[in-house]
């Protein structure tokens, strides 16, 4: 047992703790005001938060126990299952913010679309590792795959729920390009993405969504509605200055900006603690992304090193999207900030998914410790 202990990769169990931990620490922060303004108590959405931060754990023990490399054999029941819940949204969905994404579950929702991030990860892991031998094969061993890709992305899209379509897209590219694909064919993938965009570009492009673009890249033309959030934003960052306001002293909370607990943390986290705390905070998130990259190099198996590739991805991506759209740099998507945001589904598959990462990081550590005796 004391021999199993250090084969863990601890980085990868302190560092998403340390930011599960601190994340509920600004959860509390930015949405005290809120929940008591909607009528709860002041620690209702730092308890909600905390409930999922439990079964997360759970979670994250299970699958760093669970050998990785068994997940290929669940792979079928994996992946119908999530697309199952998908399917199973429009007719028993409970629409946020206009789209059907959630299912209430008493008091807790559950948001299928973060599972189908992990799911896709593993499937695409799963079936490029087996592919390896006649991966240059376009029709045979390249195109197959992108067939459920293209099911799941068109039922989030179907929600509508583009911006988890464009992480769980993104996703997809880093796995299929990290498995060894000719360059030709990844350059055909990308000519046929595009041709599929610019086809669904008049069904796709409404009012709200022109607004997100006008919002993001002219916000003071329209400083009391498309620019509004974004405007606030910068106000939250800029007030932080090198150190902040001090924890719990931010002015933008308390109405000002709205979704300061979920989309927004990170604009709390600037004007309470300054440039210091948004350092601290990218540079664990990029620890984590290294790391698992590392890992994925490490890795002798193919499946886990997509496997890990994939997680990183998920996590590099989704924080780079989230971090764009309080800076101005892209539209505002309503992704959350990875461990630190206010949303329980985003929080379980992630403490999971790091837990598939340490278990992957496990069996390349006692591969290497075995070669070393």
């Amino acid at each position: 047992m004391i021999e199993r202990l250090k084969d863990y990769d601890y980085t990868l169990i302190i560092t998403p703790i340390l930011l599960t931990l601190f994340g509920l620490v600004m959860i509390y922060s930015a949405s005290m005001v809120t929940a008591v303004v909607e009528g709860l108590e002041s620690t209702h959405y730092l308890a909600r938060q905390s409930m999922w931060f439990v079964m997360g754990l759970v979670g994250f023990i299970i699958t760093s126990i669970f050998p990785y490399w068994k997940y290929q054999k669940l792979m079928k029941v994996i992946i119908i299952g999530v697309i199952l819940l998908l399917i199973g949204l429009f007719p028993f969905g409970n629409t946020v913010n206009n789209a059907k994404s959630w299912y209430l579950l008493g008091p807790a929702s559950l948001q299928p679309s973060e599972f189908a991030k992990l799911a896709l990860i593993m499937y695409l892991a799963s079936v490029y590792s087996k592919k390896q031998s006649y991966l240059n094969e376009f029709y045979r061993g390249v195109l197959p795959p992108l067939v459920m890709t293209c099911i799941i992305l068109g039922l989030i899209v179907l929600q509508p729920d583009i911006g988890t379509a464009a992480i769980i897209f993104l996703i997809a590219c880093s796995v299929i390009f990290s498995s060894g694909i000719r360059m030709k064919h990844l350059s055909l993938l990308i000519a046929i993405g595009v041709g599929i965009i610019l086809l669904s570009y008049p069904f796709m492009v409404t009012d709200e969504r022109i607004s997100r673009f006008t919002g993001a890249y002219e916000p003071f033309e329209t400083p009391d509605t498309d620019g509004y959030h974004l405007i606030q934003s910068y106000l939250a960052i800029g007030v932080g200055g090198l150190t902040g306001e001090g924890l719990g002293q931010s002015v933008q909370k308390l109405g000002y900006l709205m979704e300061a607990h979920t989309d927004f943390i990170m604009a709390i986290i600037a004007e309470e603690l300054g440039l210091v705390g948004v350092v601290i905070v990218i540079g664990l998130l990029a620890i984590i992304v290294l790391r698992g990259i590392f890992i994925a190099r490490k890795c002798e198996d193919s499946f886990g090193a997509l496997l890990a590739i994939g997680i990183s991805s998920m996590v590099g991506i989704q924080a780079f999207v989230n971090l764009g759209a309080i800076s101005g740099l892209l539209p505002i998507t309503g992704v959350p900030l990875p461990f630190i945001s206010y949303g329980g589904s985003s929080l379980l598959v992630l403490l999971t998914s790091m837990g598939i990462l340490n278990n992957i990081a496990m069996n390349v550590n006692r591969k290497r410790n075995e070669t070393t005796k």
